[in-house]
């Protein structure tokens, strides 16, 4: 039978190639995909996330051990879509107007896939109407994530929400705020469901919001 803590080992150690060829070996055997996402990939990256929230590894280890859980997340996506397997929920996430920062955001973005989610990157200097449209594409109980790394650039966040609420789909949505000079105060007072200080604690965040 497959070996799941063997596969989030391979993918904690970043080691992708060993990480598809177990996923492929899996699979061959007839484990279910669903199984190997949930006890292996999820696994890997929920333990790799809790040692970059303690300081334990920093962002190159956790890239690199996104790289290996993307070599197994694109073998089984197609599969888990046949099956009709449904994500934790959906995640929009972008850098919001005005800002060309992008790492944080990614790291999210890695973590929020990790935990199975199903995100859409919306890239950098995201226009409030695009998080709006976008949250309406993905429909009641997604997740609004929005990063800011400028100070100058945070107002575009209570913009954002105020537009989400312009659209008349404020309550539908949760609203998650997060980056450098982003604080828990401030997503109290525009309005945000939640404030994350980095990607792995985000991916918790997010987990509450679908529970």
């Amino acid at each position: 039978m497959a070996d799941f803590r063997a596969i989030a080992d391979a993918l904690k150690a970043g080691n992708a190639p060993k990480v598809k060829e177990m996923v492929e070996a899996a699979l061959a055997e007839g484990v279910n995909p669903e199984d190997i996402l949930n006890k292996a990939l999820i696994v890997g990256m929920s333990e790799i996330g809790e040692l970059f929230k303690n300081n334990e590894i920093y962002v190159p280890e956790v890239l690199i051990a996104a790289r290996a859980m993307y070599a197994g997340l694109n073998i089984l996506k197609p599969l888990l879509a046949e099956r009709d397997v449904k994500p934790m929920g959906k995640v929009v996430i972008g850098t919001v107007k005005g800002d060309l920062h992008d790492i944080g955001k990614n790291l999210v973005a890695m973590m929020l896939e990790g935990a199975g989610f199903e995100v859409t990157d919306l890239g950098i200097d995201v226009a409030p109407e695009k998080f709006v449209d976008a949250a309406k594409a993905a429909g009641p109980g997604c997740i609004v994530a929005m990063s800011a790394l400028l100070t100058t650039t945070m107002p575009a966040m209570k913009d954002t929400i105020e537009a989400l609420k312009a659209a008349g789909i404020r309550d539908q949505v949760k609203v998650m705020v997060g980056g450098a000079p982003v604080t828990q105060k401030f997503a109290d007072e525009i309005g945000a469901d939640g404030y994350a200080p980095d990607a792995a604690s985000a991916a918790d965040l997010a987990k509450t919001f679908v529970a």
